[in-house]
């Protein structure tokens, strides 16, 4: 699989581990040391074949995604769930995407959103409560497990209005998403 657009990483083992699963080029930002030397590479590529933005699932990765988003608007989102993310060979709770399979990897890549203009979402924090995305016991489970069926990364209660209205995710496809994760649900019980 050849990625036309340059992939902007945190560091040289997310390379590493983005060069086995597709062709494609990368920045680095050095983890959380990104700089505006390093925003003028990623405008450039930007405007010379498109950004996807792909950093880990944690917080320093949210940040650095936050930071290019903000300084270069237009760039292409790809995620990673924490579970594809997490480093199976250790005790730690290491997260990062020199950890994730090629598999997930060329995957995350296949889906990349591109940010909508800011408009009105048709979903409404009301519609959240409802489907159990926010409070309640089990919000954090949905939450995660409609974050890896959408392919938008992990959020809290308070961020994930934000994302789906971001992404351009309307109420249909919430809805198709809430009966996959139902259906998911009752196959798991069932075996049970």
């Amino acid at each position: 699989m050849k990625v036309k657009e340059v992939i902007v990483v945190e560091g040289k083992d997310d390379t590493a581990k983005v060069l086995q699963a597709v062709h494609a080029d990368t920045i680095e930002t050095n983890g959380s040391a990104i700089n505006s030397c390093i925003l003028k590479q990623i405008q450039h590529a930007k405007e010379k074949r498109g950004v996807i933005i792909f950093t880990d699932p944690d917080y320093p990765g949210q940040r650095i995604r936050h930071i290019v988003d903000q300084a270069i608007p237009g760039c292409k989102h790809a995620f990673l769930t924490r579970d594809q993310a997490r480093d199976k060979r250790s005790t730690t709770k290491s997260l990062g995407i020199e950890h994730a399979s090629i598999a997930d990897i060329k995957q995350a890549l296949a889906a990349v959103y591109e940010l909508q203009p800011v408009r009105e979402s048709e979903i409404t924090k009301a519609d959240l409560i409802h489907y159990g995305f926010i409070g309640g016991l089990e919000a954090n489970k949905r939450r995660e497990q409609l974050g890896e069926l959408l392919q938008i990364g992990h959020t809290n209660g308070k961020q994930l209005l934000k994302r789906l209205t971001m992404f351009g995710i309307g109420k249909a496809e919430l809805k198709r998403a809430v009966r996959q994760i139902g259906r998911e649900r009752k196959a798991k019980n069932d075996q049970s």
